[in-house]
């Protein structure tokens, strides 16, 4: 498969993604990026277009641990944020990834603490 044509799947995955959620102020969206070397993920109000928390696995990289485990990690840590601040239920966004793997790690901790996605 070409690069070109990988990438533009890629971009229709993300959109048709996209169009379907939306984060308010009390349900945020949980937006969750991938690279091969890291994770980020950031909770976002798009009434007012604000980035409420961000998190990435860079916090976490220090500890000898999983990619998988330091997502798990992220995920605890968004969640743990989000309920300090009286946020209970976000959206998840899985952009243009499969719902497997490290993606499936950040939603599954922030499901461990308490954060209803």
């Amino acid at each position: 498969m070409k690069t070109v044509h990988k990438n533009i799947l890629r971009e229709r995955r993300k959109k048709r993604n996209r169009a379907r959620i939306t984060g308010s102020a009390d349900q945020p969206r949980l937006s969750v990026f991938r690279s091969n070397r890291y994770i980020t993920a950031q909770l976002i109000d798009d009434t007012q277009h604000k980035t409420l928390f961000a998190g990435s696995t860079k916090e976490f990289s220090k500890n000898a641990k999983t990619k998988t485990e330091q997502s798990k990690l992220l995920g605890e840590s968004l969640a743990e944020k989000a309920l300090a601040k009286g946020i209970k239920k976000a959206v998840f966004n899985k952009g243009p990834y499969r719902y497997h793997g490290r993606v499936k790690a950040v939603a599954d901790g922030a499901r461990a603490k308490g954060l209803v996605l």
